[in-house]
């Protein structure tokens, strides 16, 4: 087995309308974020519209927080009305788990530190093996066994305790026989985020979600994310990820899809840093812009990453950075002037006003 990489699969969303993730072995490392909200009923129908959207960015599995019953019931009915799997995090009650496994919620977070003693998960792990429900070990630094945080308090290595805590978790469900898992070590420092998932990948051929949690507002997140992300990927550590970020769940899934492919630029060898899709380039904008491309930008960004379409698309402010500076790019558009210029692959092809700028763009996008 390559260093890193792992012969396990597991296949999320077993059931008739969910369209499957497939997770582990060479399949493509998955994106995926968590709902921000908690959900009610009266919220499904635009719920399930936001997830499609979701799923549209790059989106493979989305996460909610469970808290109680009547949250599982919800999401229970989220569930028969998308075909994304969808995964319930659950902490404290096992019994909310067991509730969630009665509709189609295609995964189930657990976290060992507070889901209950060895007979709670033994029946958790029952009824998902009933099911066909994979679980994921979720290890967090906050929320180790009591044993553990005790032993970090005293200075033994965080990381090291991460990796333990995960073990314990393995153990037991390996003496349960469910195979059906994949493991989590989430901190919030970049080093043992990198350290703990290192080692644990050394002892067991476990399939690895990877993030930095609680990793901060939009910039400070991404940065200590693609930190501890591109060190792992580049090295085939991590089957899926998630970027946490005080954010939208749509910059989450985007920073996702950025980190892989900067990391298959590090990796090219790697078949499973899959970065398709449009490639945005575009200029940080200074005094000698005519064009608003931070506006553009913004207009247009989502609906970018939305293509399924394997292209470059350059946004540009002046004639310095315009069409020669950008000429590798399939399509672009630039300000020079009082005039805006597309261009595709260096050649200016039109120009026009800012004004027709957004129409005539879509137009030539559309032909591409």
């Amino acid at each position: 087995m390559k260093q890193g990489i792992t012969n396990k699969i597991i296949k999320i969303g077993n059931f008739p309308h969910i369209r499957p993730v497939y997770i582990g072995g060479d399949y493509p490392v998955l994106v995926q974020t968590m709902w921000k909200d908690r959900l009610s009923f009266s919220d499904l129908q635009g719920a399930a519209g936001r997830i499609e959207a979701l799923g549209a960015l790059g989106c493979g599995l989305l996460r909610f927080a469970v808290p109680d019953i009547e949250s599982a019931e919800v999401l229970g009915g989220l569930c028969e009305m998308v075909s994304m799997p969808l995964c319930a995090d659950i902490h404290f009650d096992y019994k909310i788990a067991l509730r969630c496994m009665d509709f189609p919620v295609s995964k189930i977070r657990i976290n060992p530190g507070n889901i209950g003693d060895k007979e709670k998960i033994r029946i958790v792990l029952e009824k998902a093996a009933k099911c066909g429900i994979p679980i994921r070990i979720g290890v967090n630094a906050g929320s180790l066994p009591l044993d553990l945080r005790q032993r970090v308090e005293q200075g033994f290595s965080a990381s090291e305790a991460l990796v333990q805590a995960a073990q314990r978790e393995i153990s037991l469900f390996e003496e349960f026989g469910f195979n059906d898992y994949l493991v989590s070590m989430k901190a919030s420092t970049i080093a043992d985020t990198i350290n703990a998932n290192k080692i644990l990948r050394l002892r067991t051929p476990a399939i690895l979600h990877v993030g930095v949690t609680e990793a901060g507002p939009l910039i400070a997140g991404v940065v200590r994310n693609a930190a501890a992300l591109l060190k792992l990927l580049a090295e085939g550590i991590g089957d899926t990820i998630r970027v946490s970020l005080s954010d939208t769940m749509e910059n989450e899934v985007i920073a996702g899809r950025e980190i892989i492919a900067a990391a298959a630029q590090l990796a090219p060898e790697n078949a499973r840093l899959k970065s398709g899709g449009v490639n945005i380039i575009s200029c940080p904008r200074c005094g000698r812009h005519g064009f608003d491309t931070h506006g553009f930008t913004g207009r247009w960004l989502q609906k970018l990453y939305a293509l399924d379409k394997d292209i470059t698309v350059a946004i540009m402010g002046c004639e310095v950075n315009g069409p020669i500076e950008a000429k590798h790019a399939d399509l672009g558009i630039t300000g020079v002037g009082d005039k805006v210029l597309i261009f595709k692959n260096g050649k200016v092809v039109k120009t026009i006003t800012a004004a027709e700028a957004d129409a005539v763009f879509e137009e030539e996008l559309k032909s591409l």
